[in-house]
C-alpha cells in the first residue's frame, strides 16, 4: 500500500508521497512514487503512482521511452497540446499494462495488477490541473468542490484535509497540513511510511518550486507529529464531558 496526496491551491500545486512499498515485521522496502517531467517555460507535469509496484514502474518506463521516440498513435506527455490529452495517454497506457499483465498467467486477474495514479502539472495557455486516474483507464479532474486527490491508504489522512484545507493557503502551510495527513496515516498503518517526497508548483512559472524529501529524523516533521499529537490531547481535554446522568 502507499499514500500519495495531490492539491490544487489557488497559488498552484502541491504534491506530496510516501515511498514505502512492502511492509511486514522483517519485510520493508522503499521506491520512488513521485515522477516529474519539466520543460522550461512550456509545461511541468508530476504523476504519482499506488499499487502493484511492477505496473506502476512499467507505465513509468513507457512513458519516459515515449518522451524520447513518440509513437504514431499518441504524442509523448512532453508534446501533447493539453493535461486533458495527458491524462488520456497516462490511462491508456496504465489500462495496456494492467491488461498485459493478467495476461500473463491462468489465475492472474486484473485487479493483481491494479494501480492509481495522481497527474497534474500546467502547460503555457492552459490553467494548472489535477486528475486522478483510474486502474480502468479514464479519470476525474480536481475543482472547487474536489480540490484534492488521495490514493492508497486515504482515509486516515483524510479528516485533517477535509477541516482544515483552505485554496488560499501557502505552499508551506499546505505542506504542513501535508505532514499531519501523512504522519497521522502512518501512525495507523504499517503499510505507509517515511520518508516522503514533496514537490511544489507556483502556477504559471512553468518550472518546479520547492522539491525535497522527508525523512523520519527531520526535526520539524518530529515537531509537527508530536506537536500534533499534544494539540489533540489538549482539545480533547478541553470538550465537555459527557453525562450519564443529563441523558
Amino acid at each position: 500500500m502507499t499514500y500519495c496526496v495531490g492539491m490544487l491551491l489557488d497559488r498552484g500545486l502541491v504534491f506530496m508521497s510516501d515511498t514505502r512499498t512492502n511492509a511486514g515485521i522483517d519485510n520493508i522496502a522503499t521506491a520512488r512514487k513521485m515522477h516529474t517531467w519539466e520543460v522550461p517555460g512550456e509545461r511541468v507535469i508530476t504523476l504519482m503512482t499506488a499499487g502493484n509496484l511492477a505496473t506502476t514502474q512499467t507505465v513509468i518506463g513507457l512513458i519516459d521511452e515515449r518522451t524520447k521516440a513518440p509513437e504514431d498513435r499518441s504524442p509523448s506527455i512532453l508534446e501533447a497540446p493539453s493535461m486533458f490529452q495527458i491524462a488520456r495517454a497516462v490511462g491508456r497506457t496504465l489500462k495496456e499494462v494492467i491488461a498485459d499483465n493478467a495476461e500473463g498467467g491462468a489465475q492472474a486477474s486484473a485487479a493483481t495488477f491494479g494501480a492509481t495514479m495522481i497527474l497534474g502539472g500546467q502547460i503555457n495557455g492552459s490553467e494548472p490541473r489535477l486528475f486522478l486516474i483510474y486502474p480502468e483507464g479514464n479519470f476525474i479532474e480536481a475543482s472547487a468542490d474536489n480540490p484534492f486527490f488521495q490514493i492508497g491508504e486515504a482515509k486516515y489522512g483524510k479528516p485533517i484535509l477535509v477541516r482544515a484545507y483552505d485554496p488560499a493557503m501557502s505552499f508551506e502551510s499546505a505542506i504542513k497540513l501535508l505532514l499531519v495527513s501523512f504522519d497521522s496515516t502512518i501512525k495507523a498503518n504499517l503499510s505507509v511510511g517515511l520518508p516522503l517526497d514533496y514537490t511544489t508548483y507556483e502556477q504559471d512559472s512553468f518550472h518546479f518550486g520547492q522539491q525535497g524529501r522527508i525523512t523520519a529524523d527531520d526535526p520539524y516533521y518530529q515537531t509537527v507529529s508530536n506537536g500534533w499529537g499534544e494539540a489533540l490531547k489538549t482539545a480533547f481535554s478541553h470538550l465537555p464531558d459527557f453525562s450519564f446522568e443529563t441523558r
